[in-house]
């Protein structure tokens, strides 16, 4: 793309504004520019005319395996799931693109280190975990883990650097997410710096579509890989391609399952899974209308009781049908550097929008799904803040009742 084109597509859109500095540039700094801009996905624009919040259908509890009716079938439920592993139909998703920028590091966030008398990072942690799983099963599954432009050469590194913490490495692989621009508040695209768009990870919801697009499908075909166990890197609790998990979905028929957790109270920071119009759906917690999140059943119980924890299992073969179908983007109100008036400024305010598509959408595209119930003090440390609820603290303490030595 040259200048004149770029000018002619920018104008199109209302986005001239980002050559403004171009004449400043140098000759590598313009080509930079122009490349952002030939790449740029405008559609996404077009959802801030959208309100906030989406127009809910008719809403029913979902109905889950509880954690009592799990306990009484899990040993066909392990049986069935372990023997899924070592016929190596299951493989494993980490979500991993985010920054651990809340929790006060400017590395990826799977290199936090969550230790406090020795280094323990949120990465090793949780391959501590598979190594349960993989030593029960007496093998290894295949890992895809999902990174971002910003953390993906030191990812990379990272797990090199720790030997991939005594996986094997061709069983590990890495692809990084797919991004979109983000914008003011009028809808004008920010640069982050003179020669370059700002942009932003599109959300997790892309992260099979992105998996296709690296090439790994073919991959997938050849090993014979029928579920994804997807998960995200910041619950250094997630029991990953649990066999018991494993097994009860397939003894369901569902074309997908998620593990939840009972919510702590009402207005907790959770997505719900419940049935919208009779599909499987997953509310999230500021959709979720008060007077839905919380009403009790005659036991006292919530209603809407099942809060996700963003740990899934997908069948490969419904996800081939659906993947292309377009998700709900979701409009995230954000601090975002950008270049103002020359200079490069960092708010401390949200000033402008990113553009997300979540996985929590794709579970109504893949029509049913089985709701697993989990305990939430063995599966669900979240770390999400530095402090108080959902944080480092918070989750070293359920570490330490694990038995986790930190």
């Amino acid at each position: 793309m040259n200048y004149a084109q770029a000018k002619e597509l920018l104008t199109k859109y209302g986005q001239l504004q980002l050559l403004d500095y171009y004449d400043e540039l140098t000759s590598d700094q313009q080509q930079k520019l122009l490349s952002d801009i030939q790449k740029l996905d405008f559609s996404v624009l077009e959802n801030l005319g959208a309100t906030h919040s989406k127009e809910l259908g008719n809403l029913s509890p979902a109905d889950a395996l509880s954690v009592e009716e799990i306990e009484c079938s899990k040993q066909q439920y392990e049986e069935a799931g372990l023997s899924a592993l070592r016929s190596g139909k299951v493989a494993a998703v980490l979500l991993a693109g985010g920054q651990g920028t809340r929790l006060g590091s400017s590395l990826p966030k799977g290199m936090f280190n969550i230790g406090v008398t020795r280094k323990l990072t949120i990465f090793e942690q949780q391959m501590n975990n598979i190594k349960e799983v993989t030593d029960r099963a007496g093998c290894m599954f295949h890992i895809f883990i999902m990174t971002s432009d910003l953390n993906d050469a030191q990812t990379r590194a990272y797990f090199e650097e720790c030997n991939y913490f005594g996986y094997d490495p061709q069983k590990i692989h890495f692809y990084e997410q797919k991004l979109a621009p983000t914008c003011s508040k009028d809808g004008k695209i920010y640069l982050d710096e003179k020669y370059k768009v700002s942009l932003s990870p599109n959300g997790n919801g892309g992260w099979y579509s992105s998996l296709v697009d690296a090439g790994y499908a073919q991959l997938l075909k050849e090993e014979g890989i029928e579920w994804l166990n997807i998960y995200a890197v910041d619950n250094v609790l997630q029991r990953i391609c649990d066999p018991v998990f494993i097994g009860a979905t397939l003894q369901s028929g569902c074309a997908c399952s998620g593990k939840v957790v009972k919510k702590a109270a009402p207005e907790e920071r959770v997505g719900v899974l419940c049935k919208e119009d009779g599909l499987p759906t997953i509310v999230e917690y500021y959709e979720m209308p008060p007077e839905l999140a919380s009403l009790r059943d005659a036991d006292g119980q919530l209603t809407y009781r099942y809060g996700v924890i963003l740990n899934y299992l997908f069948s490969v073969e419904v996800l081939n049908k659906i993947y292309r179908d377009k998700l709900p983007c979701h409009l995230a109100f954000k601090a975002i550097p950008h270049i103002e008036n020359g200079v490069r400024v960092t708010p401390s305010e949200p000033c402008g929008y990113k553009f997300e598509t979540l996985a929590v959408d794709i579970v109504r595209l893949m029509g049913s799904c089985l709701a697993f119930e989990v305990v939430r003090e063995r599966e669900f440390a979240p770390v999400k803040n530095k402090t108080g609820v959902d944080s480092v603290e918070s989750a070293r303490q359920l570490l330490k009742l694990n038995g986790v030595k930190l």
